[in-house]
């Protein structure tokens, strides 16, 4: 099945164009602070926002369930439709028409997509444009023949992006995953590349018992009405340090957010203690029923897992204990969205 790709008049045609909501640039705000560096933050800002803008644009074509497939990373981002992965790559523009795509996102097995897909995001215009896609054997193939590495990052000429986004649905209507192969990972390899991957976007809670928070890890007290029911172990363990952040599934549940409340005591056998709950926020009294808060292995393993049901006014985790240095994952999900907090102790 092959849609011609490089046909000059296409680039005539008008792009298509995705407008942004007012919630989104506040969600892409929170997942940039995860990262460090003034230049890092802002190409974090701008993958957010092409992936909620794509996200959206996929569901409003497809009536196939569009998934997150991993967090959001400094250099792409990743959705799925049904077995298609899609990498997102985002700019400000394309003045000189070059693309540049991080190497690890060709070459890392579980960031490797069927679809590269090109965004400007026009921030000021509150607006992101289909620039065009690249399939993954396109990319590989011309790769080998033509391109070199620089700086972490291969350089295409935007004229080999396809910039038709009607050719992108058509494969993912009538075209089988498996025809386009991608890299797979061993085991080892895999563990690898995810610890790594883990390490660009973690919070680390020793940090806190130095009173050394992240911006997006706020008090208690500015994210939850004083009168809501806070959990009896939230209001009486004085020696624990307690933060929350705002997790914004807002374009999904409407005027609704959640709070993640993280809550870190040393311990006496020089471990820290840890509870995780979840809250509403603002003056709601009870979470949305079928919210589920899940703890994940630095591995991806289940360890447990609470769902929300009619009038919990919150929800929480088993309190658990580790070593300092060990890794561990939280996920708030609701049906096909799903937020990821990664920490280490």
């Amino acid at each position: 099945m092959n849609i011609p790709t490089h046909v000059t008049n296409l680039r005539l045609t008008l792009p298509e164009v995705i407008w942004l909501e007012p919630t989104y640039f506040d969600w892409a705000r929170d997942i940039s602070q995860q990262v460090t560096g003034e230049l890092h933050q802002w190409q974090t800002y701008l993958n957010a926002l092409a992936l909620l803008g794509f996200e959206q644009w996929l569901r409003e074509h497809n009536p196939e369930i569009v998934n997150r497939d991993i967090n959001i990373i400094e250099t792409a981002s990743n959705l799925k439709l049904g077995e298609f992965k899609f990498c997102l790559i985002a700019t400000e523009h394309l003045l000189d028409e070059v693309v540049n795509i991080p190497q690890n996102a060709i070459d890392t097995p579980e960031l490797a997509a069927h679809f590269y897909v090109l965004l400007e995001v026009l921030e000021e215009q509150e607006e992101i444009v289909i620039r065009g896609f690249l399939r993954y054997d396109e990319l590989v193939d011309y790769r080998g023949r033509k391109l070199e590495l620089k700086n972490g990052y291969y350089q295409l000429p935007l004229s080999k992006f396809d910039p038709e986004p009607n050719h992108l649905l058509f494969y993912c209507r009538f075209l089988e995953p498996s025809i386009i192969s991608l890299p797979v990972a061993t085991t080892e390899s895999a563990a690898e590349n995810l610890l790594g991957y883990l390490n660009l976007t973690r919070t680390k809670l020793s940090q806190w018992l130095q009173e050394i928070f992240d911006e997006s890890w706020q008090s208690i007290d500015s994210l939850i009405d004083p009168n809501a029911n806070f959990a009896w172990s939230l209001r009486n363990n004085n020696e624990a340090i307690k933060r929350g952040k705002l997790i914004n599934l807002q374009m999904q549940l409407g005027s609704q957010n959640v709070v993640l409340l993280v809550n870190v005591k040393a311990e006496t056998d020089e471990k820290l203690g840890v509870l995780i709950q979840l809250h509403p926020t603002g003056k709601e009294k009870f979470l949305l029923p079928n919210l589920k808060l899940t703890l994940l292995s630095k591995g991806g393993e289940r360890l447990c897992e609470v769902l929300s049901r009619y009038q919990d006014s919150y929800i929480q985790l088993n309190p658990f204990k580790g070593e300092h240095g060990k890794c561990f994952s939280v996920e708030v999900s609701l049906e096909d969205i799903t937020v990821r907090e990664n920490f280490e102790l």
